[in-house]
């Protein structure tokens, strides 16, 4: 850990002034979901490495975030994205808390003793409870706040970057034009590869979960009472319904019912 990160003195390199502004003009091109992806593993990934991403979004209108994950890792997937974010104990759930208590960026270790800086801050984590998540180590920061018309927040995980001011640094200046990027491409409705219908026409494939929610669905049962049935928690339910509207390409829960219905995924409740 860098002893002088509260001093704030750090300034970027040529190498990494000349990836930032190749990353800032990239964020201008980027249109749909897919482009966000790919945008994140280029330029950006030489200033924050990491592995997994997840995103939160709310507008003002709504009380609450809805989240996306992408991931380059076969360790991190829709277990883990539902373990993370579980409102009574997930890790990424309460570091969001803590950020949006804090306002600054926020790293999560198994290493390093909870220390709070001028400009950022460090969390240590059990080593068990941050092997179950298959986040390694990991930075949360944000843009916006409940008064905000749109706000976001997002979760580097996985990360190779090391937990310091530098770190933090370059985070600080990266999310105004990542929170950019997230509204554009999240506003627009065209499927992609995260939204989740491939090019040919084939449905991406839901879990047993998924499929399980999907008949709560159609039933017209509410995710509170989803929740009970499955016996998980309404959040669990939550992120479910939004990846299934991703993987069907439609845009609320009575699209999706009745899209499964047609597909054969699921059979209408007596």
């Amino acid at each position: 850990m860098d002893q002088a990160s509260d001093q704030w003195t750090l300034a970027l390199n040529e190498e990494q002034r000349a990836l930032f502004m190749e990353v800032i003009e990239e964020s201008l091109r980027l249109q749909h979901r897919s482009h966000l992806f790919n945008w994140l593993q280029r330029g950006f990934q030489c200033l924050l490495a990491h592995e997994v991403v997840i995103i939160g979004v709310r507008s003002l209108e709504r009380a609450s975030y809805d989240y996306e994950y992408l991931t380059s890792s076969r360790y991190f997937g829709d277990t883990q994205f539902d373990q993370v974010l579980n409102d009574e104990d997930g890790l990424v759930s309460e570091a969001f808390t803590r950020w949006s208590k804090l306002g600054m960026p926020v790293f999560y270790h198994t290493e390093l003793a909870a220390q709070q800086y001028n400009h950022y801050a460090v969390e240590h984590v059990d080593a068990e409870r941050m092997l179950a998540s298959e986040l390694k180590r990991f930075v949360v920061h944000g843009f916006g706040n409940e008064h905000s018309r749109i706000a976001t927040m997002v979760m580097f995980g996985r990360l190779s970057s090391a937990a310091n001011a530098q770190t933090a640094h370059l985070l600080e200046l990266l999310m105004p034009h990542l929170h950019c990027a997230i509204v554009k491409v999240t506003a627009n409705k065209c499927p992609s590869v995260l939204s989740t219908t491939a090019r040919n026409g084939r449905i991406k494939p839901l879990s047993k979960r998924e499929l399980e929610v999907l008949e709560w669905l159609q039933a017209g049962k509410t995710n509170w009472e989803i929740g009970n049935i499955m016996q998980v928690s309404p959040l669990t339910i939550k992120n479910h319904v939004q990846n299934i509207l991703r993987k069907l390409d439609v845009e609320n829960r009575g699209q999706a019912a009745s899209k499964a219905l047609k597909l054969g995924l699921i059979t209408r409740k007596q």
